[in-house]
């Protein structure tokens, strides 16, 4: 009880997400009276982070930095112009269209957010769209990150579900290009209300000319993409070799960063790696010292007395991840919730581990845009300059879209199950 209303209290203050978790499993072990956990407190800290699939996202969080650097984010933007027709709303479709190339290289919503505000945004708002719509455009197609290849927490789950990164790559594949046609039907509808300026029409030469400036930096989301679903590469070593790629392309084709402005890039990299993996490490504690009081065993045996089907318990299951995502982000949330609700799924339900992590991971990746915590939605906020209340109000159609999608894999999902038990 004390451990709740704390970590409440403290997440209302403002308190670091990571000094929260930490500070809430303190309190449970002293609530507990067992202070032979406090001596395997900082074994287990580091035990949080010991994991091979989280070598994963140090390296994608080194692909967004070389990639924001070298000029390569830039021109899949302008690619993504070429291929549009000169529709209503056109530019904001290429801004999906060009987070959805993100999506497949970065994997990080703020990574995406950060390249895609600084990009996008301008570019929509000297076309005459307004800026508050245009970043609620940029902020919804970083959606998609968290839920298509490769996500970090597709990665994170997958680390601590002990499943294939590979297998829940390709799991999430279609879940994601859906979640994306459902934007592009938000975004015709806000043309529609909105009136929203046509694109440009650009002459054969103009887009051949974009196609051909892009193909190299296609080369990145084709090695990150290609390796892992041809099975060529792990998701770990893909992003090594595209990080690779990546820095060849903007160094020798490009030329917009130079070998010097490595370290730079690095030390971006170590900090912002630095802090997601502490958090993560806080989240593992803090599951740790709940799964030694048993609070799963009984969080299960709650779950289990109110849901008779598998299509009940995801619908409870999607109800708690929503209310849980409007407090953690997803990696903690996913850390957390995982190891107490997968072995009921699974074995109680018999539903599929890899279409539950695709849910888990799809629910969750809505806290991102959503206060208090929203980390996505103030670094949207940030980099636009538009209120995150403003911000929140636009972006109210798009997640009507994901709560269609996620229904209708839920129902999927269950109906395997059925069939499957």
């Amino acid at each position: 009880m004390i451990a709740g209303l704390s970590f409440t209290v403290l997440l209302l203050l403002g308190a670091p997400i990571a000094f929260v978790l930490v500070a809430a499993a303190l309190i449970l072990i002293h609530e507990g009276g067992n202070q032979i956990l406090l001596e395997g407190l900082p074994q287990q800290f580091f035990a949080g982070i010991e994991s091979y699939p989280l070598l994963t996202l140090p390296l994608f969080i080194l692909l967004g930095e070389l990639m924001g650097a070298g000029g390569i984010g830039r021109r899949l933007l302008a690619f993504a112009a070429a291929l549009m027709l000169p529709v209503r709303a056109g530019l904001a479709y290429v801004n999906l269209l060009a987070n959805l190339m993100m999506a497949s290289v970065l994997g990080s919503t703020v990574a995406q957010l950060t390249v895609m505000s600084r990009l996008a945004v301008p570019e929509m708002e000297r076309a005459g769209y307004p800026r508050d719509l245009s970043a609620a455009v940029t902020s919804a197609g970083g959606l998609l990150a968290p839920v298509l290849p490769p996500s970090m927490n597709l990665i994170v789950f997958a680390a601590v579900a002990q499943l294939p990164v590979g297998d829940l790559f390709r799991a999430a594949l279609l879940p994601g290009l859906a979640l994306a046609l459902a934007f592009a039907l938000v975004i015709g509808w806000l043309g529609w209300r909105h009136n929203l300026p046509r694109i440009g029409r650009q002459s054969l030469s103009a887009r051949l000319n974009a196609a051909r400036a892009a193909l190299p930096a296609l080369l990145v989301p084709a090695v990150v993409v290609g390796s892992i679903l041809g099975s060529v590469a792990t998701p770990t070593e893909s992003a090594a070799l595209a990080s690779l790629v990546t820095i060849l392309v903007a160094v020798f084709v490009y030329r917009e960063m130079r070998l010097s402005d490595l370290p730079r890039v690095l030390v971006r990299t170590a900090v912002t790696s630095g802090a997601v993996l502490y958090l993560v490490a806080a989240a593992q504690l803090l599951g740790w010292v709940m799964t030694f009081g048993n609070l799963p065993h009984e969080a299960a045996a709650m779950i289990r007395d109110l849901a008779d089907s598998p299509l009940m318990f995801l619908i409870l299951m999607n109800i708690l991840l929503l209310l849980i995502g409007t407090v953690l982000e997803p990696v903690p949330g996913i850390i957390l919730t995982a190891p107490v609700l997968l072995p009921i799924a699974t074995d109680v339900y018999g539903i599929d581990p890899l279409a539950f992590g695709v849910i888990l991971c799809l629910n969750l990746a809505l806290g991102l845009l959503t206060p208090p915590v929203g980390a996505g939605l103030y670094t949207a906020s940030l980099m636009t300059g538009v209120s995150a209340g403003r911000l929140s109000w636009l972006l109210t159609p798009f997640f009507g879209a994901v709560l269609a999608v996620l229904a209708g894999l839920t129902v999927i999902t269950a109906l395997q199950s059925s069939v499957g038990g």
